[in-house]
């Protein structure tokens, strides 16, 4: 007879998505117990555990000694890679990466539009309810059609991207590690992304990543924060983007050197950013950055939805139908590579 697996969950999911869990096998024994800190979860819990889906909720690898897998609730776990478990090789971990990816290519079109048609100018203009006599030069918008997208990291977010930009016409050129393999290996939601790897017009390499920056009028940056993308776009990276191109960045605070960033914005070297992630979160006040003209800062949402539970808890039981039976489960955190 098949063991029961014991499945403790410490975000606090609604009784209805717990229920589709439960749905999924008899073997599953569901304990959910949201907790912010590992201690608040009773020893007992945690050494009966086989599965564990959490946030940030770790505990110390003496107290898990049953643990086989861990479903972590977001695509980003740069906060973790170091923790001990992630390095266990009899222990599995996985990454929410695709479970976002509608609602953060959606945010990122709605930036490279803001930006490109002067809305934080036009946002400024009705706060003094003014009706500026030089309206059309001051806001002349910049078109998205015909000019070149580049997307620096080339999975799930950075795909739907560029599906969503089809209509509009841009070239999309784009950077992956893995430049040799296009095509998508990871959890896709049907019908988003690019799953073959057949809607940009070149795929580069992360070292050949300035000759990129040198085509590109708009640069969305998706990468994920790991000891070899920290810094990646630094003085040298923005020396080689055209004068007046424009940043969005929606990956992790990192991976931009702010310094070099709000040196080249203050120069008006760029055309304009959209920021949703930073070193330090949140942004200190005294930042320069919050002052600058056309820059765009949010407040780290661009994977904020009303469904991000619901499609969290989908990833999880595509996987969980997985490791019932033995198939390799999606989004694998890898410790050589850090994502």
């Amino acid at each position: 007879m098949n063991h029961v697996i014991e499945v403790l969950i410490t975000v606090p999911f609604s009784e209805a998505l717990l229920n589709r869990l439960r749905e999924i096998s008899p073997r599953l024994r569901i304990n959910a117990i949201p907790a912010r800190k590992y201690e608040e979860v009773l020893e007992d819990a945690w050494a009966r555990c086989e599965i564990l889906y959490t946030d940030r909720v770790l505990p110390n690898p003496d107290l898990v000694k049953n643990l086989r897998w861990i479903q972590f609730h977001y695509a980003g776990i740069d906060f973790a890679a170091d923790h001990p478990l992630l390095h266990n090789p009899n222990l599995v971990a996985t990454t929410l990466s695709g479970a976002a990816a509608s609602q953060m290519a959606e945010f990122t079109v709605m930036m490279l539009l803001a930006i490109s048609h002067r809305l934080p100018d036009l946002f400024a203009t009705q706060a003094r309810s003014e009706w500026p006599r030089d309206r059309f030069e001051r806001f002349l918008p910049r078109e998205l059609r015909g000019d070149t997208v580049g997307i620096i990291g080339y999975g799930s977010v950075g795909r739907q991207i560029a599906r969503l930009l089809q209509p509009f016409e841009v070239n999309i050129l784009a950077v992956k590690r893995d430049a040799m393999h296009p095509e998508d290996t990871g959890y896709i939601i049907e019908g988003l992304g690019d799953p073959g790897g057949d809607l940009f017009q070149r795929l580069y390499p992360v070292q050949a990543l300035n000759s990129m920056l040198k085509e590109c009028d708009f640069i969305v940056i998706t990468i994920p924060l790991t000891p070899t993308t920290r810094n990646l776009i630094g003085a040298r990276e923005f020396a080689a983007m055209k004068p007046g191109a424009v940043l969005i960045d929606i990956s992790r605070g990192g991976v931009v050197d702010h310094n070099a960033l709000t040196t080249t914005l203050q120069e008006k070297r760029l055309g304009g950013a959209a920021l949703d992630v930073f070193p330090d979160e949140p942004l200190p006040a005294g930042s320069p950055l919050w002052k600058l003209p056309n820059v765009i800062i949010t407040p780290h949402i661009s994977g904020n939805s009303s469904h991000y539970n619901e499609r969290a808890i989908a990833l999880f039981s595509e996987n969980m139908n997985r490791y019932l039976v033995g198939l390799p489960l999606f989004n694998r955190f890898d410790p050589a590579k850090g994502y």
